[in-house]
């Protein structure tokens, strides 16, 4: 298998929309509880940090995760940060795509003079936090019992990474 990074394209939008409802439905990952249409794709679009808004295809040909760089908040006071999402289809994470995705969104950051990257992340998906620690996130902030999924309270995690 061969994997590559490229940008979004307009026709990605389903099979996006179908690896956030996956999570959605299975994981703390992604925290709707109701399945996500394409309107959610249109609205990702429009919160991206210029264009960097990525899909990572197997083989050229089936779209297996994605990420972007996502607005913090939309007053200009805060134009040097972004939050970071991405998520990698069941069956095709722990193989390094999240790492390789995440070095192309730093050097979009870069690019763009981000300094600070942000991570909102459930307190029960250990796997996420642990992978941002190993990129260099620390803790910056937690918003205690604010979610409930599944069954489960979870506070957020909000982590930090200045590039």
């Amino acid at each position: 298998m061969e994997f590559s990074i490229r940008r979004v394209r307009e026709s990605d939008g389903s099979k996006i929309i179908g690896i956030f409802n996956y999570h959605a439905g299975n994981s703390l990952a992604a925290y709707p509880v109701e399945t996500a249409t394409l309107h959610l794709f249109d609205q990702l679009r429009e919160t991206t940090c210029g264009t960097s808004f990525y899909v990572i295809e197997k083989d050229q040909s089936e779209v297996v995760g994605f990420g972007l760089l996502k607005e913090h908040h939309p007053s200009a006071a805060f134009c040097r940060t972004a939050d970071l999402a991405y998520l990698i289809s069941p069956g095709f994470r722990n193989q390094g795509l999240g790492s390789m995705l995440f070095d192309v969104l730093i050097n979009d950051a870069k690019k763009m003079k981000i300094v600070t990257l942000l991570a909102g992340i459930s307190s029960l998906d250990e796997e996420s936090i642990t992978f941002h620690r190993k990129k260099g996130f620390g803790e910056c902030g937690r918003f205690k019992k604010v979610g409930i999924k599944h069954g489960k309270e979870f506070d957020v995690v909000w982590m930090q990474k200045f590039i």
